[in-house]
C-alpha cells in the first residue's frame, strides 16, 4: 500500500483550534488498542503542552495551517471595525466568544478580541470578559507572530494599535 501524502510535515506550524498554534515536532506510530496508529506530535512551547493527533483525523478535528497573509491582514481590517455587542445574556455571548476562539477561525476570534476590547475611560470588565479577551488576545497573536515570523509581542502591539486606533478615531 502506497504511504498517503501527510497534510502537515515536521517543523511545520500548524492550528489545532482548540489549543491556537503549535509546532509539528514529530510524527510517530504507536499501537492503541491492538491497532497501529500514526500521530502528528505538536509542541506547544507557550503552554508546555504536546498533543498527539492521528494523523488521518487531523484535518476532521480541524488542524490546519497558518492562516495565509490575506487572511491575517482581512482580520486585522475585522479589529478595526464598530465593535458588536449583542444585548443577549451574558452567559449565551460568553458561549458564542468560547465557540468562536475555540473554532481556529482567525477571523472569528478577530472579532472576539474587538468586541471585548475597553478602553481607559469604559467600564471594567468582569471577571469572566477579561478571561474570554485575554484568550482571544493570545490565540490572534500567537497566529500573526507565527505568519509574521516575528516575535509575540511585536504582534501584541501591532493588534493594540490598531484597537486603540479604532479607539482615537
Amino acid at each position: 500500500m502506497a504511504k498517503k501524502k501527510l497534510p502537515f510535515s515536521i517543523k511545520e506550524h500548524v492550528v489545532y483550534p482548540a489549543h491556537g498554534v503549535g509546532q509539528v515536532t514529530d510524527i510517530e506510530t504507536q499501537e492503541v488498542a491492538g491497532i497501529e496508529l500514526e500521530l502528528f506530535v505538536i509542541n506547544f512551547a507557550k503552554d508546555k503542552m504536546t498533543l498527539r493527533v492521528p494523523t488521518h483525523k487531523a484535518e476532521e478535528v480541524g488542524m490546519r495551517p497558518l492562516a495565509p497573509p490575506d487572511v491575517v491582514s482581512r482580520a486585522m481590517t475585522t479589529l478595526k471595525g464598530k465593535a458588536k455587542v449583542k444585548r443577549a445574556m451574558w452567559s449565551r455571548r460568553a458561549q458564542e466568544y468560547e465557540a468562536k476562539i475555540n473554532s481556529g477561525d482567525l477571523i472569528a476570534i478577530a472579532e472576539v478580541v474587538r468586541d471585548l476590547h475597553r478602553n481607559d475611560d469604559q467600564r471594567e470588565q468582569s471577571y469572566s470578559e477579561r478571561q474570554l479577551y485575554e484568550a482571544a488576545l493570545d490565540r490572534l497573536t500567537r497566529e500573526i507572530a507565527a505568519v509574521n515570523g516575528a516575535e509575540e509581542t511585536a504582534a501584541v502591539e501591532e493588534v493594540t494599535s490598531v484597537l486603540m486606533a479604532r479607539v482615537a478615531a
